[in-house]
Parts: structure tokens; C-alpha cells; sequence
């Protein structure tokens, strides 16, 4: 990908100093009663950088409408939603730092609620660290949105997870037919995959944020009662976006 930014916070600029290290940080957003499952919400960011995420950086504030829509959903029936703050705000090539974090916070749930089923939602790079730590052993679905994806990112994490992938069409960020060859490539491995195209859609989901919620939160929210045996009724708009046989979805 030629943008240093993937996730957009801000183009390539000057040289970066040194920056003081920084731990991840966790976000809770509980249900008021026993927790039966988690979601995780993972931020995008940069494709190189060791500077620090703060709270205010666009790409953790993209996802807080998500983490909220979530948790209005899914709070009474045992849900609750986790949000991820990387320690940097980089993917730096081999350390692919989001992914540690991930697989971090990812360790803190399992701790915490030995057991529960965890659903990850990420955004840019956040779906790519999304497809990538799905073969944590309690990860049982994952929506990436607007996934910074390659031809070389492999299929093997997402085997028998359920897969939704949400690209906007207008997307000049990340690639839109990178996404749809691995949906594609992992169709065969995953326990299910489905890719929905947003006509006129961009990176920063500022056009049918309507649609970008609403197929994020009905996809957890099924995954969750098909796994927790919870009783949900979903809203009828989702089952129209997103019908049960249909891989691929243009709306």
C-alpha cells in the first residue's frame, strides 16, 4: 500500500523521532449482568510508525460510534464490548505491533472471563490485525471493515471463524478487490464468509455510517446468539442487507 496512513491520521510527513514507549490500553464497556461474550474493537493506524495512539487520534475515535452501537445492542443480553488503544501507532512490517496488542488484550479476556466467545471488529488496519488474531482460541467471528488486506495476508486464521468483510467501492485507502480476493481465498477455510460492497462507500465510513453499524452490530449479534444460545431478535433491516445465503452483496 503506498499511504504510510492506513486508517488516516495523517500522511507520511517528516522523519519520525524516537518516541517513549507506551502500553496498550483497554476499554470496557460492560453488561450489567454475567458477561457471555466480548466484542473487541480494533482501531486502524499507520503502516509505520512508533509513535504512541493517543485517545484523540481519529482512528480509536472512529470506532467509538461502533463500540457504543455494540454495546446498546448486546448489553442486556450478556455482551459486553472491549475497545483496543495500540501501544504505537504502526503495523512496522515483521512486529506487526497491532497484532501483539491484539493478541494481548486478547489474553486479558481470556483471563478475565475464561471461556466467553469474543467477536472482533476492526477498521483499516484493525481488520487486517482482526483476520490476523482470529485463531486465538476464543475468537469465533470477526468484521473487518475496509480491511487493509493483500494478496500475501494469509487465510489460515480465519479457518472455521465466521467472516463478514464491508468495503466501500470509492475506497482510495485500502483495496477493495484486495478484500474481495480473500474473501474468496479463505471462503473454503472459514465456517462462513460474506462480503458486502457499499456502492460510493469511502475508507473513513462517513457515507451510510448507518449501514457500516447495522451490518456490524446484526452479524455479532447473530454470531452471539448462534454461540450463547441468547435469545435476540434482530432487526428485520438486517436480514435484508445481509441475507443468510449471499456471499457477496452489492448495496
Amino acid at each position: 500500500m503506498a499511504n504510510s496512513s492506513i486508517g488516516g491520521d495523517g500522511g507520511s510527513g517528516p522523519a519520525e523521532t524516537p518516541a517513549v514507549a507506551r502500553e496498550a490500553v483497554l476499554s470496557v464497556l460492560a453488561s450489567p449482568g454475567p458477561t457471555r461474550g466480548i466484542a473487541l474493537v480494533l482501531h486502524g493506524g499507520k503502516s509505520q510508525s512508533r509513535k504512541p495512539v493517543e485517545a484523540r487520534h481519529l482512528s480509536p475515535v472512529r470506532m467509538v460510534p461502533f463500540a457504543r452501537h455494540l454495546h446498546r445492542a448486546g448489553r442486556k443480553h450478556g455482551l459486553a464490548v472491549w475497545s483496543l488503544r495500540n501501544s504505537v501507532r504502526g503495523w512496522n512490517g515483521a512486529d506487526m505491533s497491532p497484532l501483539q496488542d491484539a493478541r494481548w488484550a486478547l489474553t486479558q479476556i481470556q483471563e478475565q472471563h475464561p471461556g466467553v466467545p469474543v467477536f472482533l471488529v476492526g477498521h483499516s488496519m484493525g481488520g487486517l490485525t482482526a483476520v490476523c488474531a482470529a485463531d486465538h482460541p476464543s475468537v469465533e467471528a470477526v468484521v473487518a471493515l475496509a480491511p487493509w488486506l493483500r494478496p500475501d495476508t494469509p487465510v489460515s486464521a480465519v479457518a472455521d471463524r465466521k467472516v463478514l468483510i464491508v468495503h466501500g467501492t470509492t475506497d482510495r485507502w485500502t483495496s477493495p478487490s484486495a478484500s474481495l480476493l480473500f474473501a474468496r481465498r479463505a471462503s473454503a477455510e472459514a465456517a462462513s464468509m460474506q462480503y458486502v460492497a457499499l456502492r460510493g462507500a469511502g475508507h473513513f465510513m462517513l457515507r451510510k455510517t448507518r449501514l457500516w453499524q447495522t451490518l456490524t452490530t446484526g452479524f455479532v449479534m447473530k454470531a452471539f446468539a448462534e454461540s450463547t444460545g441468547a435469545q435476540i431478535a434482530l432487526p428485520t433491516d438486517f436480514h435484508r442487507l445481509l441475507p443468510e445465503a449471499a456471499v457477496q452483496v452489492t448495496l
